[in-house]
């Protein structure tokens, strides 16, 4: 029953959106002869759908969580630019109360509200009208992810579209308990508990329509199990393999980039992206902050048509993974390969328990010290290399990086793509193991391989 009364408020607001479409308000005058006193006149044209524009730009703000004062900020500094003759920006953004990071700016109001974003330089207020007030929703639930999307696309109709989603990320696990079903990936609604899990992010877009280009404005998401998923929905993905620190992506260079370049293609759009979240981080406030908290910063842009050759060549690869008897050198690519950040200098003090690591680093690693006298090894070194080849220079459009993390390791270590590789045997978090759920699984058998590298120790 709070559902239908949401919806229908969520009408009723909607009704200054579909004047802007084109609702003309003189066809409500009479044309009745019984009222007018003479002939019905000719029924008037019905009025001209308005041209789509280059592209609508949809950002999913999932404040109701302990970075809400940064949603908010965000969408401020996402109205700097605002939307153009030729480019639509909307968005939902969604607050609670009580929560840690809760803020008092723009009112503290409660619930889910939908903008059109417009131009504004007050860093302090949400300046951009409120299209849609739509209560408690609840943004754990990629069904509303969807109707957001359904909603942009039907409103503010282009050529081209770009979804975000905004929150914390956690890749493809679920970090609360092995008894939750499924698996915990992004946009967790504090308020419901609820979240979005890995194997319902295709169904996004499965019911709202493909978009151009996907970006996670959240940790951990480029990888391939998340990527997979995505194949489907989105030409282009844009995301982060390690944890993206607030002040997150660079919204003002890169809608400013939109603005000015209106016509740029989803490759394009994704690699300005991605420029401009690097160039954000070398400045020297941001740069002395990764150089502070020992965290490194890197963002990449994959190509979601490669997905199934890349699948391929890392199934191939890790068969003959499995059938080595190296034990030696899965160790020791295990301990040296460039693990990310999912615990910390408390919870995993040398980084080696960490189990998301980059994929082709992992390859460049273990066939640094494959042993040439053991059977199979050169066989093991070529798939890698030819799976290093697919990321290189077809996965991955862009990939760029700073800093070092806490162990000394360069991103520039990174290529663009993580995976799940177990780590060493500890209690840094709980995930259920769902993983054969996963369209990555299925595809490439890949929760082999991590038994088999859990069976070799460390």
């Amino acid at each position: 029953m709070k559902k239908n009364l949401v919806l229908l408020c969520a009408f009723s607001v909607l009704a200054p959106a579909r004047l802007h479409a084109g609702f003309d308000l003189a066809s409500m005058n009479s044309s009745d002869p019984a009222i007018s006193g003479g002939e019905a006149p000719a029924a008037p044209a019905a009025p001209d759908a308005p041209a789509p524009k280059e592209w609508t730009i949809m950002v999913f703000m999932n404040g109701k969580s302990n970075i809400e004062s940064f949603a908010v900020r965000d969408l401020n500094r996402i109205e700097t630019s605002g939307s153009s003759d030729r480019v639509n920006i909307v968005a939902e953004l969604g607050r609670s109360r009580g929560l840690d990071g809760d803020t008092e700016e723009d009112g503290d109001w409660t619930g889910v509200r939908r903008y059109l974003v417009t131009k504004d330089q007050d860093p302090g207020r949400i300046a951009s009208p409120v299209l849609m007030d739509l209560g408690a929703a609840d943004m754990g639930d990629h069904r509303e992810v969807a109707s957001f999307v359904k909603w942009a696309k039907a409103e503010f109709p282009a050529k081209r579209y770009m979804l975000i989603i905004w929150d914390h990320g956690w890749g493809w696990i679920d970090p609360i308990s092995p008894a939750a079903a499924g698996s915990k990936s992004i946009s967790h609604d504090f308020t419901t508990g609820n979240y979005i899990k890995t194997t319902e992010l295709g169904g996004i877009f499965a019911d709202a329509g493909k978009v151009d280009l996907y970006a996670s404005m959240a940790c951990f998401m480029q990888m391939a199990e998340v990527a997979y998923e995505l194949k489907d929905g989105a030409d282009i993905i844009v995301g982060s393999e390690e944890v993206i620190q607030l002040p997150s992506l660079n919204f003002e260079d890169f809608l400013s980039y939109m603005l000015a370049e209106p016509g740029a293609s989803a490759a394009e759009a994704g690699a300005r992206m991605a420029e401009t979240f690097r160039e954000m981080y070398a400045r020297p406030e941001y740069s002395d902050m990764l150089d502070r908290t020992k965290y490194g910063a890197q963002l990449s842009v994959i190509r979601s048509a490669a997905l199934p050759a890349f699948a391929e060549k890392a199934s191939a690869w890790a068969r003959l993974a499995e059938k080595s008897e190296d034990i030696a050198a899965f160790r020791k690519a295990k301990t040296g390969v460039l693990r990310f950040e999912v615990g910390d200098e408390v919870t995993d003090p040398d980084k080696q328990i960490s189990f998301y690591g980059d994929l082709y680093d992992f390859i460049e690693v273990l066939n640094s010290v494959l042993d040439p006298r053991r059977a199979g090894a050169e066989e093991l070194k070529t798939a890698g290399e030819k799976l290093q080849r697919v990321i290189s220079a077809g996965l991955v459009l862009k990939n760029v990086h700073l800093g070092k993390d806490r162990t000394g390791k360069d991103y520039a270590r990174t290529h663009g793509i993580a995976v799940h590789i177990p780590g060493r045997p500890g209690d840094l978090i709980n995930y259920h193991q769902s993983y054969t759920a996963l369209a990555f699984d299925k595809a490439t058998g890949w929760k082999r391989l991590i038994d088999h590298l859990e069976s070799v120790g460390y």
